[in-house]
């Protein structure tokens, strides 16, 4: 293996991006799934205002293109960071908090304030650990100068 090529595999940003985008697919499909199951049960996320409906497929968007800007925000604080899963833990869960008042504004019906919180919750559940496992430092793995044949 080449200098170059073994620099690449043991890059952590790689590592972020990697299960950052896995757990963006993860996520989307959750929250994909839930709101079908919601739509299922009776749900009809019709928003008084223009009185649309949002669709499966918008849900899936918007909590792929919000998951895939944590991605971002967590490289971004392993870059300018020294305490970047501290920091990207407490900012998302925050930008999570926000996120959660506007089902309250836009005056729906009930049961679709309430699955809009789930909804939010569900990929934040899973984005926000995940990254944030992946930002903490890690050991490094003790290295020995094994020889075949020497105890």
């Amino acid at each position: 293996m080449t200098a170059d090529a073994e620099i690449l595999r043991n890059c952590p940003f790689r590592e972020l991006v990697g299960t950052g985008l896995i757990a963006t697919v993860a996520a989307t499909a959750a929250t994909t799934f839930a709101a079908v199951l919601a739509r299922a049960g009776g749900v009809t996320f019709t928003i008084p205002e223009g009185g649309e409906t949002i669709p499966a497929s918008g849900i899936a968007v918007v909590t792929a293109f919000f998951s895939i800007i944590g991605v971002l925000i967590a490289a971004a604080f392993r870059r300018w960071s020294h305490r970047s899963a501290r920091h990207f833990a407490t900012t998302t869960t925050a930008l999570t908090a926000i996120s959660l008042l506007p089902p309250f504004l836009v005056g729906a019906a009930p049961t679709t304030v309430i699955a809009l919180l789930i909804l939010h919750l569900i990929p934040a559940a899973m984005m926000i650990p995940t990254l944030t496992r992946t930002l903490r430092p890690r050991k490094p793995v003790p290295t020995t100068n094994f020889e075949p044949g020497k105890p």
